[in-house]
């Protein structure tokens, strides 16, 4: 269980270069200090352990395994709430294409949504979902209400600061008869006209940025307040750019790519490549520029964390998000009355695994069972009293 559990202090990783560099940033949200603490300590004695110990009689064997830090930016963890994740979205799947469409935001906002991080990703999220639902409910399109799952990303390939959201959207909707609408066949490639999309999603972001200025609901340096008029002229003649990517293959297809998005982090720790002892760290990045190719690149670690540091949210904050029939508690059964409409069987209840059971199915082989003697199973005796972790 051991090589499941530990982490191996001495492999690059995030939780290295913390561990070897204090040069980290003044933190520009809340939360941020406290994120990057817990990822240094992560599955360290200050996290606090389990004491196993083998349950055959004539095995004296011991293992204490320390506790995970159970923060949703650590590479390390949360492997186990994603699978938990998707297969309740399997749950929520129709048998109709679905497509994927990401929004993307100029680099001249980059600095004004750093100050406000949690009114401008609402923004984003809310201009996205009400640019694909209002195409969606045009007849032409599809005249009707799609599922729309939306998720937040903040970094680019080199850790930079780039604000997105990828959408997948169902190729279909509901009416106001809650009858399943299938897509109107596009002549784009996509399911909605790119160009259009991106000009309604600008002229909505545009609008409602300038409510929050009236109201004061977003906080602007001088020399942001000074330029303000400039900025706007400069956003109004920027293109801002929409990928609407070809529909996925079916179903299964959807699911490989929530597995892969929907809880991933800015860097994870098989893209470090070296941290080295004069406070270097070395990772590999996609070159999409220069046809995908991948490449290295070598920072200070300061820089390192800094570029890092960028891509905490604020605490607690939701960056996966449901629209459309999907938008509400009650997505389950709604999904289940389309379905009856359609005359196809429900999705059966979904049954939670056990933790257990999960990594049994990840190493191939029971967790628990002792190395030692390999006959007895290994069972908890002690808990240190920091088994009680608040999660972010």
């Amino acid at each position: 269980m051991s090589e499941i559990m530990q982490t191996n202090s001495l492999r690059p990783s995030l939780q290295l270069v913390l561990q070897r560099f204090k040069h980290w940033p003044a933190h520009t949200h809340q939360g941020s200090y406290r994120t990057l603490s817990k990822i240094e300590t992560c599955r360290t004695p200050e996290q606090g352990f389990h004491y196993y110990a083998c349950n055959e009689a004539s095995c004296a064997y011991k293992e204490k395994i320390y506790h995970s830090c159970r923060n949703r930016h650590c590479p390390n963890c949360g492997n186990s709430k994603k699978e938990e994740w998707i297969e309740s979205r399997l749950k929520e799947l129709l048998p109709c294409k679905y497509y994927h469409v990401v929004f993307t935001l100029p680099h001249q906002l980059n600095s004004i949504i750093m100050g406000n991080r949690k009114v401008m990703f609402d923004l984003l999220f809310n201009a996205s979902s009400s640019t694909l639902l209002k195409f969606a409910n045009d007849p032409q399109y599809i005249g009707g209400q799609p599922g729309i799952t939306s998720v937040l990303h903040t970094w680019g390939q080199q850790l930079s600061f780039h604000p997105h959201v990828h959408c997948i959207v169902s190729g279909g909707g509901t009416n106001a008869h809650d009858d399943w609408v299938e897509a109107k066949k596009s002549k784009y490639g996509s399911l909605f006209p790119v160009q259009a999309l991106e000009l309604v999603y600008k002229s909505y972001f545009l609008k409602q940025l300038r409510k929050l200025k009236e109201e004061n609901k977003i906080d602007l340096s001088y020399d942001q307040q000074q330029n303000w008029k400039g900025l706007l002229n400069t956003l109004f003649h920027t293109r801002w750019i929409v990928y609407a990517k070809q529909p996925f293959g079916g179903p299964q297809q959807v699911v490989e790519y929530l597995g892969r998005y929907t809880h991933k982090v800015a860097i994870s720790n098989h893209r470090i490549k070296k941290v080295d002892e004069q406070g270097d760290v070395t990772f590999r990045y996609k070159d999409y520029a220069d046809g995908n190719k991948k490449k290295e690149i070598t920072l200070a670690a300061k820089e390192f964390i800094r570029r890092f540091e960028q891509h905490i949210l604020p605490f607690r904050y939701c960056k996966i998000r449901h629209y459309g029939y999907l938008g509400n508690n009650r997505r389950k059964r709604k999904v289940n009355q389309i379905l009856a409409k359609m005359k196809l069987p429900q999705h059966p209840v979904l049954l939670r695994t056990s933790y257990e059971q999960r990594l049994a199915e990840q190493m191939g082989k029971d967790p628990f069972l002792c190395p030692c003697c390999g006959v007895g199973r290994l069972e908890k005796i002690t808990i240190n009293s920091h088994e009680q972790i608040k999660r972010e």
